[in-house]
Order: structure tokens, then C-alpha cells, then sequence
């Protein structure tokens, strides 16, 4: 029952929608009964809170960049909270003009948005940063300081800390257009290594997650993925914690 409060509450998601079909059965409960009560994250740019938040930021939503690869590094403390992400990603404009990237971040079950900090690290600077207190997603600027030319890269670096949000078992991206090389390396506390890891895949948050390979942890007590090219979906890395 607590496990059902937390999803239906947004404090959890199930791994896969077709799992809880199956316990709706189980329960002798009519299809979609439990699976209705269960908040969407949408990736819909138009509508939810995602789209919201991004009405907010003018020209949030033009795909105004490439991204030609991304490279994230992100650590779980001793209790398996994500509580550092750092990435370096680089870019190619489209069009002449343009001065600034969206940043789009999903927060884990718990997390006070209030005290999630977003810093640039290189070659940015922090523009607005939006967010409500009733989901878990913030939208970020990253301002460049000048203006691109048409086919003209550019390399920036940032980091989001949460202190918050309880222990996590999954880390993913989200990629909404071709996406050329894409590395996501989790670092855990020694005190803390995880029971067993895999890659996974999964084309939307209601779709089951597919995975795609084991992963052993080295003996700087960090796993990785590397995907090139990767399409639209979820591309990630989950977990078991140790009992």
C-alpha cells in the first residue's frame, strides 16, 4: 500500500506500466485502474508542467542548436542519492544569432527544487532558471556571452548539486533529436557499491526499459555507457542497491 501511495503521489514511478497492468489483474482491479492514478513526467514540450516552464523563457522551444555529443558524470553518495551531475556538451547553431542553450532537468522522488543549484563551469553563464514547486522538472538558461554564427560550435560545461530527494536506483537522459556520441559515467561512495548494473534503453517513461548490457563496476567504483548515435528516448543506467 505505501508502494501505491508513492506512485500515485509522484514520489515514485514503476519501472514499467505493463508491470503494474499486471497487478491491476492480480488484484482482480479493471485495466488502467491503478495505472491512471499515476502522474505522467511529460516530455511534451507543449503541455504539462515541462510546457509551462518553458512558455516562461522566451524561445525555450527552438531547436536552435545541434548537439554534436554530451558527456555526463554524476555521483551517488553513501545513502544512493544523486547528488552531483556534471556535463560537457557540444553544440553547433543552426542559425546565425544564437546565444544560449535550455537546459531541462528531471529531479529524483523528494527533491526540494528550492535548494537543486545549477553552476556554469565553463564558457557560460546562468540566465533564468524556472521552476514549480508541484513537479519535479526545472528549466535552465546557459548564456554564451556571444553570438554564434551559422554552423559555428561551441563547448560549455555545467553542474547541477541537489542535497535533496532520496536514494536513486536509475539515471537517464532524455533525447529529443539525434544525439552523435553520448557518454553517461555514475561514480559511487565506496562505502555504497551497487548489487549489480545495466545499461538500458526505453523510448518513452509509460514504455517498459530495455536492457542493453551489464555493467561492472572498475575499481574506481564507477560504471559507464557510451552510445553513438543515439535516437529519441530514455538512454541510461540503473541499479540495485545491496540489501
Amino acid at each position: 500500500m505505501s508502494t501505491l501511495g508513492d506512485w500515485q503521489h509522484g514520489n515514485a514511478r514503476p519501472a514499467s506500466v505493463p508491470a503494474v497492468h499486471a497487478l491491476e489483474k492480480m488484484l482482480g482491479l479493471p485495466h488502467q485502474a491503478l495505472s491512471e492514478l499515476i502522474p505522467r513526467i511529460e516530455l511534451s514540450e507543449r503541455s504539462g508542467a515541462l510546457g509551462e516552464l518553458l512558455d516562461q523563457v522566451p524561445g525555450a522551444r527552438d531547436r536552435n542548436v545541434d548537439v554534436l555529443s554530451r558527456q555526463d558524470r554524476a555521483w551517488a553518495d553513501e545513502a544512493g542519492r544523486i547528488w552531483r551531475i556534471t556535463s560537457r556538451v557540444v553544440l553547433r547553431a543552426r542559425r546565425d544569432g544564437v546565444d544560449r542553450y535550455i537546459l531541462r532537468y528531471f529531479a529524483d522522488a523528494g527533491s526540494v527544487l528550492s535548494r537543486i543549484d545549477v553552476e556554469a563551469v565553463a564558457n557560460c553563464t546562468v540566465g533564468q532558471v524556472r521552476w514549480r514547486a508541484d513537479a519535479p522538472v526545472i528549466v535552465a538558461e546557459l548564456c554564451f556571452g556571444q553570438r554564434l554564427r551559422a554552423g559555428e560550435t561551441w563547448l560549455l560545461e555545467y553542474r547541477w548539486t541537489n542535497p535533496t530527494g532520496e536514494s536513486s536506483t536509475v539515471l537517464a537522459h532524455a533525447v529529443r533529436h539525434r544525439l552523435e556520441l553520448y557518454t553517461l559515467e555514475l561514480v559511487f561512495d565506496p562505502a555504497a557499491p551497487p548489487a549489480e548494473c545495466h545499461a538500458f534503453t526505453q523510448t518513452d517513461y509509460d514504455e517498459p526499459i530495455r536492457p542493453t548490457a551489464a555493467l561492472e563496476l572498475n575499481t574506481h567504483h564507477t560504471v559507464h555507457l557510451i552510445g553513438t548515435p543515439l535516437l529519441t528516448g530514455l538512454h541510461g543506467i540503473r541499479w540495485r542497491l545491496r540489501d
